[in-house]
């Protein structure tokens, strides 16, 4: 996205579906959220329900016509389930050939023979930075949650001892490290140096990665003992299997929407130019979909066949695959619901017309507005446009580091305390099988770390 783009943005943004002045929106977040957690803790509701009934009260607090709310909250679903739902649904796919074949067996039994206790959140923290490194945060989950859910189980690790780094190894490449989209969009708004923001990134975010991945999975797994979800576990094979996928091929059918991800990033960085034949195949093959896509019909060949399973067998095992994972595509969508009606009631422009009087330095500046239109939106991606569109006019005159920095800064800032509203919030807790309260000591406190 280029700066003007982002300029575009702003300007074309629709306007808000309420009149209500700031003391009253934050009035209406605050009660919005107060009933979903209300709901979900105290009547143990649905989370579905609750998001969808606290969509309606955020709504109705600040006085926006209900219709407008229920159109909002209804884009706001369609157009996460359109841009995750297809994710969710062909990675739980491939996560039950991965299952089925014996692969996932194989991955699993191979990094509990080369790891022990102490080496295991080191691995896992690895094993994700590497993953997460080209990919929106739901896709790496999606590829890597069964694999962290089997460890956990077969090696009678602690959940949060093993799943905290992956997450923390996840996030810190969704915040800090470029080619991820999240970093590039700030990149091109302040126009700073990739290379060095690059380098900086990656500089940054070791040390974060290691103390809210394995430093601080010691003091979750204290927090939250909980035993891996036996509903989300892909299970053994019932039956023997001709033959079980060999590591390689196994490792590589994972492997492969990573590397088209990345590929096409890295394409983007060094043609540069949207025209181009090569970059616009890249565009396609590189996209989630297509990428995760060729991933589970390489599977077929790669997991499926070698394990001697007909055409038939092929054919029920995605639909077995889809089936788990109705409830949390309902939920993750419900809450881009609530994400959007924060949105569309003006929640998003009434941070940035406060921020505008406040006198403090620009990557202080830069950090805070990230961190106060993630709190209330639930996107990081809103909130690194916004930060990074409404401070770029302050990095003109900054040296190349200093724009690095700013760039970092906001990256930062756009992952903070995920909560409620946040649709990777929702994807946590019902992957592990958490409740509201055991996500927030554990994922919302790694991702404020």
């Amino acid at each position: 996205m280029t700066r003007l783009s982002v300029e575009l943005l702003a300007a074309d943004a629709p306007e808000p579906i309420t009149s209500a002045g700031h003391a009253q929106l934050g009035i209406a977040v605050l009660a919005g959220i107060a009933v979903i957690v209300l709901l979900i803790t105290r009547f143990k509701l649905h989370a579905f329900l609750a998001l969808t009934i606290g969509s309606l009260a955020l709504g109705a607090f600040a006085g926006a016509p209900l219709d407008k709310v229920i159109t909002s909250f209804s884009a706001g679903l369609g157009s996460t389930v359109a841009g995750v739902g297809v994710l969710i649904a062909l990675g739980a796919i491939l996560g039950k050939m991965l299952a089925d074949s014996g692969g996932a067996d194989q991955i699993v039994d191979t990094i509990l023979a080369r790891a022990n206790g102490r080496t295991m959140p080191w691995a896992m923290v690895l094993i994700a930075s590497v993953i997460g490194l080209p990919l929106f945060f739901e896709v790496g989950v999606v590829l890597l949650i069964p694999v962290v859910l089997m460890v956990a189980k077969r090696g009678n690790y602690s959940l949060m001892r093993i799943g905290i780094p992956a997450l923390a190894g996840l996030s810190v490449m969704h915040g800090l490290v470029p080619p991820h989209p999240g970093p590039l969009v700030a990149i091109d708004a302040v126009d700073a140096n990739l290379g060095v923001t690059l380098a900086l990134g990656v500089l940054v975010a070791i040390p974060t990665v290691i103390i809210a991945g394995p430093v601080f999975s010691k003091y979750a797994a204290r927090w939250v003992d909980v035993p891996a979800p036996d509903r989300m576990i892909p299970q053994r094979p019932s039956e023997d299997l001709e033959k079980r996928p060999g590591f390689g091929p196994t490792l590589a059918t994972i492997l492969l929407p990573v590397v088209l991800m990345l590929a096409r990033a890295l394409v983007e960085i060094v043609v540069d130019d949207p025209e181009n034949g090569v970059q616009r195949v890249f565009n396609v093959i590189g996209s989630p979909m297509i990428a995760l896509l060729a991933s589970v019909l390489v599977g077929i060949f790669t997991l499926g066949l070698p394990a001697g399973f007909s055409k038939e067998r092929i054919s029920g095992l995605v639909e077995k695959g889809l089936a788990p994972i109705a409830g949390i595509l309902l939920i993750v969508g419900a809450g881009g619901g609530f994400k959007q009606t924060l949105i569309d009631s003006g929640v998003g422009q009434m941070i940035l017309d406060i921020s505008e009087d406040w006198s403090v330095p620009a990557l202080l500046l830069g950090w805070l507005i990230a961190v106060a239109i993630r709190l209330a939106t639930g996107s990081a991606t809103v909130a690194t446009i916004s930060a990074a569109g409404l401070v770029a006019p302050l990095a003109a005159d900054m040296s190349t580091t200093h724009a690095a920095l700013l760039v970092l800064a906001i990256g930062a800032g756009s992952v903070f305390f995920s909560h409620v509203n946040d649709a990777g919030f929702w994807l946590v807790k019902e992957y592990f099988g958490l409740s509201v309260g055991q996500t927030i000591k554990t994922w919302s406190v790694m991702e404020t770390i």
